[in-house]
């Protein structure tokens, strides 16, 4: 011990410099580890939607919820996309009238699409105060869709469907497959949503129950009529699990915790 304490006083400036470097190099790390980034495999790397995308009433909400539950309120933890991601069901929702399904790693490298450039910039506020969830630099103005009233055989179908595709994605996750439902059933004239699982191909499960957070994003996708975005979603894949460069000639909408969304 005394020549140890001795070495450290004969080189206390190199000690107080690796002191120094060495919770830098902890905390880069972390963020490499959990932070801001997830890559696909294809070498390119792409950002998380950023929280303040995220509707302040849905912030609010999942804040409130945090504090009476005593957990973390970041409703986009990159922790969680970068772990929960890979395990989701999250899947292609091809018609067989389209593309053959995009396939495996053997493909090779697929480049991610990206969202049109909108000629000015966005107004996230608009959006959010037209009750979508999230606010995208690429929204469609002009996306309505009617409303659909479900059976109880449907809503207990999709409720599980939410929570099979994406369950890991919480409430925004959930409505965002609602979403990509509903609007299958009114721009392609889907009048179920066994249909819809059927013919576009969702293989998420449906026998592994739901949650709280999807029965309340079903009910507000089809009861209230509501959008996750505002922009029509028919196709989405995660490509942690699948390559598809059928996906991505599609017209890319967002990433949501890993899971990209597109419209035909």
């Amino acid at each position: 011990m005394d020549k140890f304490l001795a070495f450290i006083k004969s080189h206390k400036k190199a000690v107080t410099v690796i002191s120094a470097i060495v919770p830098l190099l902890v905390v880069g790390a972390v963020v490499m580890l959990t932070g801001g980034l997830w890559s696909a495999g294809d070498g390119e790397s792409t950002a998380l939607p950023a929280s303040n995308n995220i509707s302040p009433t849905v912030r609010a909400s999942a804040d409130s919820a945090s504090r009476a539950i005593g957990g973390s309120a970041d409703v986009t933890s990159t922790t969680a996309a970068a772990t929960a991601a890979p395990t989701t069901a999250a899947s292609s929702t091809e018609k067989p009238s389209t593309t053959a399904p995009g396939t495996t790693a053997a493909e090779g490298d697929i480049p991610f699409a990206t969202a049109p450039v909108a000629a000015s910039p966005a107004d996230y506020q608009s959006q959010w105060d037209a009750g979508y969830l999230v606010a995208i630099d690429n929204p469609d103005y002009s996306y309505a869709c009617y409303h659909v009233e479900l059976t109880d055989d449907d809503r207990e179908l999709l409720e599980c469907l939410c929570y099979g595709e994406f369950g890991s994605g919480g409430f925004i996750g959930a409505a965002m497959i609602a979403q990509c439902v509903k609007d299958a059933m009114c721009f392609d004239g889907y009048s179920s949503v066994a249909d819809v699982i059927k013919y576009c191909r969702y293989d998420g499960s449906t026998t592994s129950g739901t949650s709280d957070e999807c029965i309340q994003a079903v009910r507000y996708i089809f009861d209230d009529d509501g959008s996750a975005v505002q922009h029509r979603m028919l196709y989405m894949y995660n490509p942690y699990m699948v390559k598809s460069s059928f996906h991505e000639s599609q017209e890319f909408v967002l990433s949501y915790q890993g899971v990209r969304f597109f419209d035909r």
